[in-house]
């Protein structure tokens, strides 16, 4: 492990706990997405990497959404806080538990806006309601269809089922983000050096009705030609 690696650990566990002290603070969901904001904006100017948005005409600037994205990275999140900047597109990121108790991101996920899912209840009413709650308050959901990161050398992994019907049982349009850059292997490079200037590209694509019966996966590989 290099001094370089050792040193963006330490700063980020910094961040991100400095975040989540700040964000325990307040209940008010403009400053909380202001916040998130902030950190993500600022993990990223620490490793040096800036996002590109593609079909930006695409990103709507109000409305609530059933926000779906690929997901290879734990640097994820950050990049689609910061494409949705100049949108008041904001609400609670669907989490698992293991995020929740996590040492390094614990703090700030409890505090930033999430529902937690653990899998291991047999009853996942709660999990519903807590999703309800948050679309009756003018919300939007942000979650990743595959359930975990991708780690192997396709550009996307099966869906969940999950996804699709948070959309149904709360008529949530669907807007689908795809990370088109390997995020993961961007943050690689940049705990290697951190000098190395990066670019991640964010494709926005077609809004998808929530009436719409076709797989979502399937919809989704389609608006990006997968």
């Amino acid at each position: 492990m290099t001094f370089n690696i050792i040193k963006q650990a330490l700063y980020g566990l910094y961040l991100t706990n400095s975040f989540g002290l700040r964000l325990s603070r307040t209940d008010d969901p403009k400053e909380i997405k202001r916040l998130r904001h902030a950190y993500s904006a600022t993990q990223l100017e620490m490793l040096n990497i800036t996002v590109k948005i593609e079909n930006r005409e695409k990103l709507p600037k109000i409305g609530q959404y059933l926000v779906v994205s690929n997901h290879r990275s734990i640097i994820d999140p950050p990049i689609i806080e910061v494409a949705l900047e100049e949108t008041e597109i904001f609400g609670p990121w669907i989490s698992k538990k293991e995020l929740y108790n996590s040492f390094f991101f614990g703090l700030f996920v409890r505090n930033a806006g999430s529902i937690l899912l653990d899998r291991d209840k047999n009853q996942m009413s709660g999990f519903f309601a807590d999703i309800k709650e948050a679309v009756k308050r003018g919300e939007s959901i942000f979650i990743f269809p595959e359930g975990t990161r991708n780690k192997t050398e396709e550009s996307l992994t099966t869906f969940k089922e999950g996804a699709r019907i948070i959309a149904l049982k709360n008529r949530l349009p669907i807007l689908p983000l795809y990370v088109k850059t390997n995020a993961d292997s961007i943050l690689k490079n940049a705990l290697a050096d951190k000098g190395f200037s990066q670019e991640v590209v964010l494709e926005v694509g077609d809004i998808i009705d929530y009436k719409d019966r076709t797989a979502l996966e399937e919809l989704y590989r389609k608006n990006f030609h997968l």
